[in-house]
């Protein structure tokens, strides 16, 4: 017989070809789906008892032959009237009728017949069915170029099931490479619920000998040998489907490696989701290894739909500090042609994004209280993605207050509340703020750290890239609270107390000293400070602005609207110690060549000690430093 595919616009394939798909390749994920649907509907009907006997094996196969790819299940196959009503009206979804006939089993059967299954005329020129239904029926032969128009007549193919045979077309021919559809099987194919099999593949195995022994050769080596062996390509029983009690953490990394195959550090921990209201979520997500950089390549969570993969662009199904985790989502209520603005717009979206960030917070603050010792072995690994956390999402922020962990620069590590009460006494400033004192490298700030330890204050080391924009959070959340680089100032003027250092230095002095300092450094870059300080404190003391280093730092790492900061040049303070002795030698020294001798090496010693002092002025310090010791 023929007929005419029932659609409402003159030529649907044009329309499927520009406008239905953005993407050529996703037509096998809709063949393979069809396919799987096709054998999920026959299992249900098996376990219904309305088909009877061993339904034998249903692997699925996908094949290249001779210009042709095929597509064959051996599910429940199709009648005649079922093709014309699943496949030539295509504004009708079989399987909207089948769910409704069995709505009572809650099976999540999805079903892609009709525009599903026309994808395949974006590749090829002219597709044919081959089907013979679990029903006695006889088998059909269906066939169409692409046009409205299409024959059917009945086959001779025995076994229930069906065949979809794709002829490809000439600008689609590497839909005929083996290495192409290996690729596409394994991106979209790989966790479907049934078994797939493609080509086959070469495993080396031992030779044995008659009594079953590994056979030998003369030189006493173990003999193998090639042997091929059916390649199937998908794990059906995927650790998502799975419930938490049957695994093991060894079962978990071994998904995770499995996810990603060139991944070689194991997760430090995972959370698995498991949700069927008020919508539909299962999962694993892991927490890598984040260190202190973010990974530009955000692309790491892989959303599916019934184990049928959709996208590794998850904006919108994940807040965006989660966007930092790797693992796997599957929900139906998530479309599989699924677009970014559906994802922005859609109400079960939005809920499941708010679930998955309270799911990630209870983990934590679960970890935190039940196991606080390997919380804090973990922290320098997680501390970035809480951090990034608390800044973008309010609700986070509010849960993760109580299990974010200071760590001080001895690596102790704690809570930010308990932290605040054990520093207030001593580091309450005159205003009766709590001043928290924090260094961004142990190393390079060593000097300052230590000077600050000498006055029995505590310092933090806070070293993430989100630093500014995270002490400026943490300002707004703690009452009463600031936060001060230890460079951010000399040792005295960290936190304000009531009584001053007396003052050695007439005000006469100190104008007749400040423009001899000024003469021997770079204006533009340091500004010149005279200040009353112990005379055991250094003599010269580089110091940087809290809030201009600050906003400076803030406005290179964000988008944008504070450019004005990240426009200002680099700016320090030498702070001129007047109570020190050797700033008094540099006012009495007559010698002007000396006095400038003596500036030279004091500024530079305060440079070294701040890691500015490089290339040639470093060259000259050594040698000015021989000089004066000869």
């Amino acid at each position: 017989m023929q007929g005419n595919i029932n659609v409402q616009t003159e030529n649907i394939f044009p329309v499927i070809k520009k406008f239905l798909y953005s993407d050529h390749e996703i037509f096998l994920r809709e063949l393979v789906s069809n396919a799987v649907d096709a054998t999920q509907k026959l299992k249900t009907l098996s376990s219904m008892g309305k088909v009877e006997g061993d339904l034998g094996d249903l692997t699925i196969e996908v094949k290249i032959q001779k210009g042709k790819l095929i597509i064959s299940d051996h599910g429940i196959g199709m009648t005649a009237e079922e093709i014309e009503k699943y496949i030539t009206q295509i504004a009708f979804s079989g399987a909207e009728e089948f769910l409704e006939k069995y709505k009572d089993m809650g099976e999540n059967l999805i079903g892609h017949f009709g525009l599903g299954f026309y994808s395949a005329f974006m590749v090829a020129d002219k597709v044919e069915i081959e089907t013979k239904s679990h029903k006695d029926a006889p088998a059909m032969h269906w066939v169409c170029d692409g046009s409205p128009t299409y024959e059917m007549k009945e086959c001779k193919k025995k076994e229930r099931g069906t065949d979809i045979i794709l002829h490809v077309s000439d600008d689609c021919k590497e839909f005929l490479e083996e290495q192409r559809i290996l690729q596409l099987l394994k991106k979209y194919c790989r966790f479907m619920p049934v078994a797939i099999r493609f080509g086959e593949e070469s495993n080396w195995v031992d030779k044995l000998d008659k009594n079953g022994e590994p056979k030998k050769d003369k030189d006493g080596h173990i003999e193998r040998e090639e042997v091929k062996q059916p390649r199937i390509i998908n794990n059906t029983e995927p650790a998502w489907r799975k419930k938490p009690a049957d695994l093991t953490d060894e079962d978990y990394k071994k998904f995770y490696h499995e996810l990603y195959p060139m991944n070689f550090e194991d997760p430090l921990f995972q959370i698995h989701l498991n949700v069927d209201y008020p919508f539909n979520l299962t999962g694993v997500l892991f927490f890598p290894k984040i260190k202190k950089t973010i990974d530009p390549n955000r692309n790491k969570i892989q959303l599916y739909c019934n184990q049928v993969f959709v996208t590794d662009s998850v904006e919108g199904v994940v807040p965006d500090y989660l966007m930092l985790l790797h693992g796997v989502l599957d929900s139906p209520d998530i479309p599989l042609n699924v677009s970014r603005s559906y994802l922005q717009s859609d109400s079960n979206v939005k809920k499941i994004s708010s679930h998955i960030s309270k799911k990630v917070a209870d983990k934590l603050e679960s970890m935190f209280k039940n196991d606080r010792e390997d919380f804090e072995k973990k922290w320098d690994d997680i501390k970035i993605f809480i951090e990034y956390g608390m800044l973008t999402d309010e609700e986070f922020a509010k849960r993760a207050q109580k299990f974010y962990l200071f760590k001080t620069t001895e690596g102790k590590y704690i809570p930010i509340d308990e932290y605040r009460d054990q520093v207030a006494p001593l580091q309450t400033d005159k205003d009766k703020n709590v001043i928290i004192l924090y260094a961004t490298d142990r190393d390079e700030q060593y000097s300052y750290i230590d000077k600050a330890k000498n006055r029995g204050y505590d310092v933090l080391l806070m070293d993430s890239v989100l630093n500014s924009h995270f002490v400026n959070l943490l300002e707004q959340k703690l009452e009463k609270t600031r936060f001060t680089r230890v460079d951010g100032d000399v040792v005295d003027k960290l936190i304000a107390k009531d009584g001053e250092v007396p003052e050695k230095m007439t005000q006469e002095q100190k104008d007749q000293l400040k423009p001899i300092i000024e003469g021997e450094i770079n204006k533009e870059k340091f500004t010149v400070q005279l200040e009353a300080l112990e005379s055991d404190d250094q003599p010269m003391v580089i110091t940087q602005s809290e809030f201009m280093r600050r906003y400076k730092e803030m406005s290179q790492t964000s988008g944008g609207g504070m450019g004005f900061y990240g426009e200002l040049p680099e700016n320090y303070n030498l702070v001129v110690n007047t109570n020190h002795p050797l700033i008094e030698q540099v006012l009495q020294e007559s010698d002007e060549a000396k006095q400038k001798q003596l500036v030279h090496q004091l500024t530079d010693l305060a440079l070294l000690s701040n890691g500015l002092l490089k290339g040639e002025a470093l060259t000259n310090f050594i040698k000015r430093s021989v000089d004066i010791i000869k």
